[in-house]
């Protein structure tokens, strides 16, 4: 049987290979596009499979057992991850998110992590190793990725209701052991772990309160996000999006709320600290606050494509460069002439026309 052809798939074997300036731009540790946006944090796709079908990400209809995810010979190598993500860190990242598809599908996965631990950031800092995941795999993972050099961890958990969850994720994968994942990971050592909620109007938005009280005081922080018109192919309509407001006064009209500082310039997540001092949450508003003008965010994809919008509609091809044997120098300088040309701010100017542009998937270069 052929396998269904659709937008992501044009999208992932376009052959986009960056210029390389004539005089190199060398690293110095303060990258900025034309907003003045520093680059300062990077997210690297290390697979496009997952084992989960969510339906506001992969549904099942589109990635069935005929979709054709990408051969191993086109993923990037620890090696070339590694490689890259040492040229990012001297432009001035300093934080690396491992994202998939789910990136504990990875084999070995362990292995690049222990690689990425040994870079420094341009300051000569160790670098802040994150990694996002659904968690069906984290039992049984998380004291090697944590001995391995993992600082942090978020988790997908869209709902408590065994029902809604196993519905939404279309695997029929039960929330109990997602649970154990997140017990595992604190058990190994990971603390504050961060737990992402896509809310979805009518699916799960009945849920958003007990993900709340389930957590509080846990010592966890929960994250509720705004379903997104990420990609072509979730059926995304404003009527499905929650507004994070409304989300703010649901959860603080029965466990009261004041708003946070932000950690740092540019966290996409809004905080908000409970009353009693026994916690906080964080709301992601991509939708009804746009926060484009703070975004410090690259993505790479699994096969190496530099993306610097989450709703990107191309990438920029460094594996080219790198397997036609160029150097760091030339790639770098590459690097430094993507960012510099950044325009994107697809939030602040989302209308009909832009969500119904063939945008790349999230599950291919991580939400």
């Amino acid at each position: 049987m052929t396998a269904k052809v659709i937008p992501l798939v044009d999208q992932r074997t376009a052959n986009r290979v960056p210029v390389i300036p004539a005089h190199a731009l060398s690293p110095v540790g303060a990258l900025a596009d034309t907003r003045g946006r520093l680059m300062r944090d990077l997210r690297i796709s290390v697979t496009d499979r997952c084992n989960f079908r969510c339906t506001y990400c992969m549904p099942k209809e589109i990635f069935d057992k005929d979709y054709q995810f990408l051969p191993q010979t086109e993923l990037l190598s620890f090696e070339e991850i590694t490689r890259l993500t040492r040229l990012f860190a001297a432009h001035g990242v300093n934080k690396i998110r491992l994202t998939g598809g789910e990136p504990l599908l990875r084999k070995n996965l362990e292995v690049l992590i222990e690689m990425l631990a040994a870079l420094k950031t341009h300051e000569g800092k160790p670098l802040d190793l994150t990694l996002t995941t659904n968690a069906s795999l984290l039992a049984k993972k998380a004291k090697a990725l944590k001995a391995a050099g993992l600082q942090r961890v978020t988790v997908s958990l869209d709902s408590l209701d065994e029902a809604v969850f196993r519905a939404m994720n279309d695997v029929d994968f039960p929330v109990a052991d997602v649970i154990k994942g997140i017990d595992a990971a604190h058990d190994a050592g990971f603390t504050a772990i961060k737990i992402n909620m896509v809310v979805k109007k009518g699916v799960n938005d009945q849920d958003i309160v007990a993900m709340a009280r389930r957590f509080k005081g846990s010592g966890h922080i929960v994250r509720f996000i705004e379903f997104m018109d990420v990609g072509a192919s979730n059926g995304w309509r404003m009527n499905d999006v929650v507004p994070s407001a409304e989300i703010v006064r649901m959860i603080s009209a029965e466990m009261p709320l004041i708003e946070a500082e932000p950690n740092y310039t540019g966290e996409v997540a809004e905080r908000w600290a409970y009353a009693d001092g026994s916690g906080e949450i964080g709301v992601i508003s991509s939708v009804t606050q746009a926060f484009c003008s703070t975004c410090t965010r690259a993505r790479l994809s699994t096969e190496g494509k530099l993306y610097t919008c989450l709703f990107a509609q191309s990438g920029h091809d460094l594996r080219t460069l790198m397997r036609s044997g160029k150097s760091d120098e030339k790639i770098a300088s590459a690097i430094g002439l993507i960012w510099n040309q950044r325009e994107d701010r697809y939030s602040e100017i989302r209308t009909e026309e832009t969500v119904r542009t063939k945008k790349i998937e999230m599950s291919y270069i991580g939400g």
